[in-house]
């Protein structure tokens, strides 16, 4: 099964060492020689690594005079890049939605003049502006009349 180049990619950074080799390269080319001098690594060590590197199209070698300098490319990291980016922006508007619905939330438990609805406290007389108090005439402290029964 063949490999794309992104996976190719993730990989090939996924070790500290190779992510160090191309934060060195970002700022300027280097031999193999002259990065193996920050490793406490063989040259051939670092040339695996940089193998690694460039099979994954991050990093590339030319050839000056004797010198063989290795360079970024940055085709690879624009690819990674849109894959992060867009993913980032999936996750951004679905926190996005979900801080709306808990403003909205939010706005429903704290809003001025809206209270919940709770169970009526029997201790209290029975309210003639609310609709469920509103001709029922009957309270729970209050004995009720019965048809026939003396007053």
């Amino acid at each position: 099964m063949a490999v794309d180049q992104l996976s190719r990619a993730f990989v090939a950074l996924a070790d500290p060492t190779r992510r160090d080799i191309v934060a060195r390269l970002s700022v300027r080319d280097a031999t193999v020689g002259e990065l193996a001098e920050s490793y406490a690594m063989s040259l051939q060590a670092v040339s695996k690594h940089l193998k690694v590197l460039e099979e994954a199209g991050l990093i590339s070698r030319s050839r000056d005079a004797q010198r063989r300098p290795c360079h970024l490319e940055p085709q690879v990291f624009d690819l990674m890049t849109s894959w992060i980016e867009r993913y980032r922006r999936q996750a951004e508007a679905r926190f996005s939605r979900l801080d709306t619905v808990l403003a909205a939330m939010g706005d429903s438990d704290a809003a001025p003049g809206t209270e919940a609805h709770a169970a009526p406290d029997p201790h209290q007389p029975p309210d003639p502006t609310d609709p469920a108090d509103a001709g029922t005439g009957s309270h729970p402290d209050r004995p009720q009349r019965t048809e026939g029964a003396p007053s």
